[in-house]
């Protein structure tokens, strides 16, 4: 069984940096899309980025211009790129991953969840 490897996470205070990392704990065949997701106390999951394997982005708009998402495609790694951290930031943050699973007829996929990594924005 698949999983999805997270670091990054920690202690940072407003105004901050922080970079996430994640990638799967083996080889796969093949990423069709990963992205990040982040639960704070009390709320719901909810969408911060996502990225094809061609290169295509999503963000929520509470992100836009400060977290930056990319992918390694050799590395089959993503990464979150996260600036000017505020505390309404706080929460763990989730990688998620989109394979295909090549024992299937016709192709399907199936949706990897990490176990998720703190992010905690204080002064």
């Amino acid at each position: 069984q698949v999983q999805l490897v997270e670091s990054g996470g920690g202690l940072v205070q407003p105004g901050g940096s922080l970079r996430l990392s994640c990638a799967p704990s083996e080889s796969v065949w093949r990423i069709n899309a990963m992205g990040w997701y982040r639960q704070a106390p009390g709320k719901q999951r909810e969408l911060v980025a996502t990225i094809t394997s061609s290169g295509s982005t999503n963000s929520a708009d509470s992100v836009k211009g400060r977290f930056t998402i990319s992918m390694d495609n050799t590395k089959n790694t993503v990464y979150l790129q996260m600036n000017s951290l505020q505390p309404e930031d706080t929460a763990v943050y989730y990688c998620n991953a989109d394979i295909n699973d090549p024992s299937t007829w016709p192709l399907q996929s199936v949706d990897y969840w990490g176990k998720g990594t703190l992010v905690t924005v204080s002064s």
